[in-house]
């Protein structure tokens, strides 16, 4: 799916949510629980953060942030699924837990991406990169390979953990490259990527929007990126296409969700305050400062998406042969 025709379904779709009919006085009478799957200081946190102040605002209740990292994100996701249905605790929903963990951790969790949960809305879509130090031998795919072969497998790469989405597209490349990989978890993308730019581990592979920084400012070099296309914000970063690898054009998303049974016109509440949230000009341009798009799905299209999500990554979770730790 296109960037623009992205941003058309966002205007259709954004269009379509009106005020819903809830008492003012009614919901919410304390603070909310906003559930961040991640640890703190990640570019998804910290979009998570901004909205939360914004939607905040517009509620009239404080949303405390509460971050509960591990097993690919499905801990947190897990916190949310089995919490009252109130509209008191919610969910930074993220493709690493509904459309890989449903499958890696399968046996070990107890919701399902769509019938466990009542999905707002859509926050954020950006592809991956793979990036490493400036000072790095690794310039692309070609050199990356060659240093993995000179290495006899001792290059390694940091991603979020076991079950995220670039962990399960690290073993995809390495496997298409016919190279040997070692990853290294960790339990938020943040956390990998400012080790690779320090030069501790050769590689980092996470969300663009958690590596824009250190590639403008010259500490990291992007090797690869999983968009469709070369990037306006950085072109001499090519794409995994481009390179010969077409399989790994991905994006990630994260959402915010409910648990199941949360009162519809509560949820409807929830879907236009962060629909306006998103329109507020400070956090445009925080979209553009990540060069990511925001959400463009709500209520029950993002219910509809993140459905098919899970169907869809289901067999190349299985055929990848990754081990949850």
């Amino acid at each position: 799916m296109t960037r623009l025709t992205r941003r058309s379904l966002l205007v259709a779709s954004a269009g379509a949510l009106a005020a819903p009919a809830i008492g003012q006085g009614a919901w919410p009478s304390r603070p909310i629980r906003l559930v961040v799957p991640f640890a703190a200081g990640g570019s998804t946190d910290v979009l998570a953060r901004l909205l939360a102040d914004e939607v905040s605002r517009a509620l009239g209740q404080q949303i405390i942030v509460d971050n509960r990292a591990g097993a690919g994100s499905t801990i947190g996701t897990g916190v949310v699924a089995a919490a009252a249905p109130d509209g008191y605790t919610l969910l930074v929903s993220v493709v690493s837990a509904f459309s890989v963990g449903t499958t890696l951790y399968k046996g070990r969790i107890d919701w399902h991406p769509d019938r466990s949960f009542a999905h707002v809305g859509m926050i954020l879509r950006t592809p991956y990169a793979m990036i490493a130090a400036a000072a790095s031998p690794v310039r692309d795919l070609a050199t990356l390979a060659a240093e993995a072969r000179r290495t006899n497998g001792g290059l390694s790469v940091g991603t979020s953990g076991v079950g995220s989405m670039p962990h399960l597209a690290a073993i995809r490349y390495a496997r298409a490259a016919g190279i040997e990989l070692t990853h290294v978890p960790y339990r938020g993308g943040a956390q990998a990527v400012q080790d690779a730019v320090a030069g501790n581990i050769p590689l980092a592979f996470d969300g663009l929007a958690g590596t824009t920084t250190f590639l403008r400012n010259g500490t990291a070099r992007g090797v690869a990126v999983t968009s469709p296309a070369r990037l306006p914000d950085f072109p001499d970063m090519g794409t995994f296409a481009e390179q010969g690898f077409p399989d790994l054009t991905i994006d990630g998303w994260a959402g915010i969700a409910a648990p199941a049974g949360t009162p519809r016109p509560i949820v409807e509440r929830l879907a236009v305050a962060l629909r306006d949230a998103m329109r507020v000009p400070s956090i445009v341009e925080r979209y553009r400062g990540i060069a990511s798009d925001m959400g463009e799905l709500f209520l029950d299209d993002m219910q509809r998406f993140v459905a098919r999500e899970a169907e869809i990554w289901a067999p190349v979770v299985e055929a990848s042969g990754a081990q949850p730790a």
